[in-house]
C-alpha cells in the first residue's frame, strides 16, 4: 500500500479521519458511490470539502493510486469529483489509479480549488 506522505491524516480538531495507518489484511474497503443527501450534517459537508480541498492540493489534476487514502471518506466523493482513471477498475485494490474532475469540483464546491475549503 502507498503511503502518501504529507498527506493530512484527519481533519483538524476532529475524528473525521482521511488516511489510513496500515493496510487491511482482509483487502481494501470497497469504493462505492454513496449519496449525499442535502440534510447531512454541517461537521461531514465540511469534512467532505476538506478531504477534497487536500486531495487537489496534493495531486491536482494528475492520476494518483488510492494507497493509503480513506475508502469510506473517497466513497463519498466518488463517481463524482473523484473518478477512476483506469480501466477496469478495481474498487478493492489500494493500487487502483483515481483523478479528480475540476468541472465537477467546481460544479459542487464552488471556488474549492482556488480559495480552499471556506468554514
Amino acid at each position: 500500500m502507498t503511503k502518501h506522505r504529507g498527506f493530512p491524516s484527519r481533519l483538524p480538531g476532529t475524528d473525521f479521519q482521511f488516511t489510513l495507518r496500515r493496510a487491511n489484511p482482509k483487502g481494501a474497503t470497497r469504493l462505492i458511490r454513496r449519496d449525499r443527501y442535502a440534510d447531512r450534517r454541517p461537521a461531514d459537508r465540511r469534512a467532505d470539502a476538506w478531504f477534497l480541498w487536500a486531495l487537489w492540493d496534493y495531486f491536482g489534476d494528475a492520476p494518483f493510486e488510492r494507497g493509503n487514502l480513506d475508502g469510506g471518506r473517497l466513497s463519498w466523493l466518488f463517481e463524482r469529483e473523484v473518478v477512476a482513471a483506469e480501466d477496469p477498475f478495481d474498487p478493492e485494490s489500494y493500487e487502483a489509479l483515481l483523478r479528480l474532475d475540476p468541472a465537477r469540483i467546481d460544479a459542487s464546491f464552488p471556488g474549492l480549488r482556488e480559495n480552499g475549503p471556506q468554514d
